[in-house]
């Protein structure tokens, strides 16, 4: 899978409520989560984010609170992918989980800059910054992550799984 877009840059422990803060959990609704990703960080983010964008983080992203509402409003807000230096674990297996990339790379996190563009594959875990030149090396998914990530998320993966006798 290679996903290309241009970059968001945030910091450490970016926590679920600054992702989607608790004030919207009242709704389960994709896009109504969407149009309030990161907004107490940055309210004009969502209409800032075009399809593919990538967001670039420090250490933690993802901590507090279990919600998957944090990773369905980071893909449905258009983000293809989330690089950080590292993740809380379950905010990490919330994304897989709906089918949101995220990849642990110090190397781009220290190098890439805001706007820069990238183009990730997912199945090498290289990174290549298309505006600086640079290419970083992530750990490449397994197999069993990449078909949940390609099938859109763990039930498109269980629901294909039970369609085709596996």
């Amino acid at each position: 899978m290679i996903f290309k877009g241009r970059t968001w840059i945030f910091g450490d422990n970016i926590d679920t409520d600054v992702i989607i803060p608790a004030r919207y959990l009242n709704t389960t609704d994709p896009q109504e989560l969407a149009s309030h990703c990161m907004e107490d960080m940055d309210p004009g983010f969502p209409k800032k984010v075009n399809p593919g964008d990538i967001i670039i983080a420090g250490k933690n992203f993802g901590c507090g609170s279990s919600r998957e509402h944090a990773p369905l409003a980071i893909k449905t807000c258009g983000i293809s992918c989330v690089i950080a230096r590292s993740f809380a674990r379950i905010f990490y297996r919330n994304s897989i989980n709906i089918g949101l990339p995220i990849l642990e790379c110090e190397e781009a996190v220290d190098f890439v800059k805001a706007g820069d563009e990238l183009e990730i594959d997912t199945d090498t875990g290289i990174i290549n910054n298309l505006t600086s030149g640079g290419s970083y090396t992530a750990m490449p998914f397994p197999d069993f992550i990449k078909g949940i990530i390609q099938a859109g998320g763990l039930l498109n993966y269980a629901r294909k799984a039970e369609n085709q006798d596996v």
